[in-house]
């Protein structure tokens, strides 16, 4: 199937979309964001301010009451300013009558009588009278010293008023009102000895704080509730778990303010400010999911900041594409010049940018390339002459071949078996030598060629020498090995072992394989050499001597071999000075086919 082709202009205005498309994204959902952080943020500075005004008008409540309790407290004269029966300051009952009058005008001033549901004052055997909401009972002193709380509330520091709710303590109306908010400090100006003796005590009425929170609108969720988390006032409080917030509030230290979290479920903002002095808490939840958020105006505003940055982007993408494909036009137009076999330089496509340095190296290179197809023709030329000449020299192998040929039969013919020894293994060195030295051959093709070496050397030196191999596995002989290997590793035995030990030696050749590498080691009993020497030996390609037959030394072949096979294959000495030489050559197991 053919492929349709894609032109570099479309390819960058595809890429600019790309960009675009990312870019208006970004930007939609960043005033997406925006807004809806907006939303949240003016959300709740309303609703800090209605908690604050709240929180300003149950101060000013709690004030009140606080106020009453000082001054039934700490002012005697308030109940008894006239009425005294002689020296023992005893109340009559007209006196009582008074007091009581007294403390219902002081309760109605405040302007929260409704809220006070009773209000007592009671001097153990002197004064006991009661004013509130609620009616009163001879035994309700008694009622209010039997709970397990008097005594707590009652010896309070006199500048501590938090606010607890306790249960309704009195007989009457315990069912509409089950549960108070008891206020109760002694008599400052009573001499009795104990505080339990004198005290005014006065309940409120938690329908107070539910009434002051009704005031608001009734969307809204709000709380009011004790220092221990007693609840005394809500609103909307079925969607949120009470104990999940008081857990909430336990860890929040500030005095007000407000917290992005998760209640119930819900993602919302807590808002909450504590009273110092009554210890309440008061606090409202904003769900996040019933905030104003318009979603229409936010969509139609994000929908058209993206489809403007995608008709801008386009119509800049056609604008930019279209100045850059100009030069790039030119560009491929004079490749396409080059390409019909016309070189000459276009000085238009030189122009003072990027693309103009484009040009010039494709000008420059149009140039170099006429030269050298000019340089090419001439090497073509002196190449003819070269391969007339090579023809020419192959004469003179060929004739050496055919003497020495001619110098065996002659020696076979007057029974010298030694010159046809080593006229037989000469000739097969030089038929493999004129070969090539970087053909593959067999393990046995190379042993072959090496036993016509090593017939030369042994007459040379006169059985100095002897040669044991040794090839642990027979398809070994199969083995593909680079030409002229193992020859110098050997040649190198007998130079630079044997010879200098003054004495016979023994060479030995091992050819072997582990996982997958052909191993062939070449031991020799000689001198040996030093760790230095070893360092050298395949570093210094300069050490050929003239002793040398085929001119290769072990740098050389290792080199061969790492070019061939790679930097993990090639030669590895050990050596004993005064004790062995051992090459081992590594090479990748592979079979000629």
């Amino acid at each position: 199937m053919k492929k349709i082709p894609i032109t570099f202009r479309k390819r960058m205005i595809l890429y600019n979309l790309l960009v675009i498309i990312c870019v208006a994204f970004i930007i939609s959902i960043y005033t997406y964001s925006s807004y809806k952080k907006d939303v949240v943020d003016n959300e709740t500075a309303s609703s800090v301010n209605l908690l604050r005004t709240l929180s300003f008008r149950l101060e000013i409540a709690c004030d009140e009451m606080i106020n009453i309790v000082q001054n039934c407290a700490g002012r005697k004269s308030l109940f008894l300013t006239s009425i005294l029966s002689g020296n023992d300051m005893r109340v009559s009952k007209q006196s009582e009558l008074y007091a009581a009058q007294v403390l219902r005008d002081l309760c109605a001033i405040s302007g929260y009588n409704q809220y006070i549901y009773k209000i007592t004052i009671y001097e153990k055997g002197s004064l006991f009278i009661q004013a509130g909401t609620s009616s009163g009972s001879y035994n309700d002193a008694d009622c209010l010293m039997d709970t397990p709380w008097f005594e707590e509330l009652l010896n309070k520091d006199i500048r501590e008023y938090t606010l607890t709710l306790k249960d309704n303590p009195f007989s009457i109306n315990t069912i509409a009102t089950p549960q108070l908010l008891p206020l109760i400090r002694p008599l400052q100006y009573s001499k009795k000895d104990l505080p339990a003796d004198a005290w005014v005590c006065l309940t409120i009425s938690p329908k107070l704080f539910q009434d002051a929170i009704e005031l608001f609108p009734n969307d809204k969720s709000i709380f009011v509730m004790t220092d221990d988390l007693s609840v005394i006032g809500a609103m909307n409080m079925d969607s949120f778990s009470l104990d999940e917030l008081g857990d909430l509030l336990n860890t929040l230290t500030d005095p007000a303010g407000s917290l992005r979290t998760r209640l119930s479920g819900l993602d919302c903002v807590l808002i909450w400010e504590r009273q110092p002095i009554s210890g309440l808490i008061l606090c409202e939840i904003l769900s996040l999911d019933q905030m104003p958020i318009n979603p229409r105006a936010i969509y139609g505003t994000i929908g058209l900041v993206f489809l403007s940055s995608l008709v801008i982007g386009f119509i800049l993408s056609l604008l930019f594409t279209r100045y850059l494909i100009r030069p790039i036009t030119r560009l491929t137009n004079h490749m396409e010049v080059i390409s019909s076999g016309n070189f000459s330089p276009n000085p238009d496509i030189e122009t003072n940018d990027e693309l103009g340095m484009i040009g010039r190296q494709i000008n420059q290179m149009s140039s170099h390339v006429s030269e050298l197809m000019e340089s090419r023709i001439r090497d073509e030329q002196e190449k003819l002459r070269l391969e007339i000449k090579i023809l020419q020299a192959q004469i003179n192998p060929h004739f050496l071949y055919n003497t020495l040929d001619s110098i065996k039969w002659i020696a076979t013919m007057q029974h010298n078996a030694g010159i046809v020894k080593v006229v037989s293994a000469l000739s097969s060195l030089l038929k493999n030598m004129a070969k090539g030295f970087n053909e593959k051959v067999t393990v046995r093709q190379e042993l072959d060629f090496l036993d016509s070496y090593v017939t030369i050397e042994k007459i040379r030196y006169i059985e100095l020498f002897d040669v044991e191999i040794s090839v642990e596995d027979p398809s070994l002989y199969n083995a593909e090995i680079i030409k002229l290997t193992l020859q110098p590793l050997v040649e190198n035995s007998i130079f630079s072992g044997i010879e200098p030990s003054g004495k016979p030696g023994l060479i030995q050749i091992r050819v072997f394989s582990e996982d997958q590498v052909l191993h062939i080691q070449v031991r020799d009993n000689g001198v040996g050499m030093s760790e230095e020497n070893i360092a050298r030996m395949l570093t210094d390609t300069s050490r050929v001597t003239k002793n040398y037959m085929s001119g290769i030394g072990l740098p050389n072949v290792d080199r061969r071999i790492k070019l061939v096979y790679g930097d993990e294959y090639g030669l590895q000495i050990e050596s004993q000075v005064g004790v062995y030489t051992c090459v081992t050559v590594s090479l990748p197991l592979e079979f000629i086919p």
